[in-house]
């Protein structure tokens, strides 16, 4: 019967499955982007792995508490499951409230961290200079990169027109940035609301009688009993 003691441990044990799946996704992908001379130097790339651990850690956890009908480790799993949807909601929230203003400052304050190398790949795969600055430099210095291998693909895209010049680069990144955040966003936000699912899971499984449960009892031998 659907809602009763069975459905609630199938159900509970599934749900941390599709989190074990999605943990072992990001730790892979966090893995890639440090092996990646791209992203190795990132620092989401640290919060990445690191949600990735929390998040298997806090699957295992359910796991075991829902295969044995453990009180306390479902007591635990809901509690952390629950502090997490607060998180999660309130960044996703935030994603998706971010204006373009604020977007722009955060990534000013990513292009700043990034080493130099980042800053050429980036350049080069959108054929931008610089970051916002209309004075872009063409030869390079310790924070910016050159921008001479640049202006000449832009030029030859342009056919060449006279005084050429690539645009800065937040002008292309503007809509990727954009996108960027509604996507986490809108996924921060769907995943919090199974984990708030999973949490009445765990709660009502937790409140639910195991049929195959036999309570204790003393066998004593007859001549023993007291009349």
């Amino acid at each position: 019967m659907c809602g009763g003691f069975t459905c609630s441990k199938n159900a509970l044990i599934a749900l941390n499955v599709l989190y074990v799946v999605v943990a072992s996704i990001l730790i892979s992908v966090a893995v890639y982007g440090q092996a990646s001379s791209v992203g190795g130097n990132l620092p989401i790339v640290g919060g990445i792995l690191a949600c990735g651990v929390f998040l298997i850690l806090i699957s295992l956890l359910g796991l075991a508490g829902a295969v044995k009908h453990h009180q306390v480790m479902l007591f635990f799993y809901m509690v952390i499951l629950f502090l997490l949807f607060l998180v999660q909601f309130s960044v996703a929230c935030a994603c998706l409230a971010v204006n373009s203003d604020q977007q722009e400052t955060i990534a000013q304050q990513g292009w700043k961290k990034v080493n130099k190398d980042v800053k050429e790949q980036v350049q080069e795969r959108f054929q931008c200079c610089g970051f916002q600055s209309s004075i872009q430099p063409v030869n390079s210095t310790d924070d910016n990169p050159s921008c001479e291998l640049v202006h000449k693909i832009c030029c030859n895209n342009m056919h060449n027109v006279p005084n050429c010049k690539c645009e800065p680069c937040m002008e292309k990144l503007k809509e990727t940035i954009d996108n960027a955040f509604k996507l986490c966003g809108g996924i921060g936000l769907f995943f919090s609301f199974t984990e708030l699912f999973a949490v009445w899971l765990a709660r009502r499984y937790r409140n639910q009688p195991d049929p195959n449960y036999k309570e204790p009892h003393a066998v004593f031998p007859r001549q023993n009993y007291l009349y």
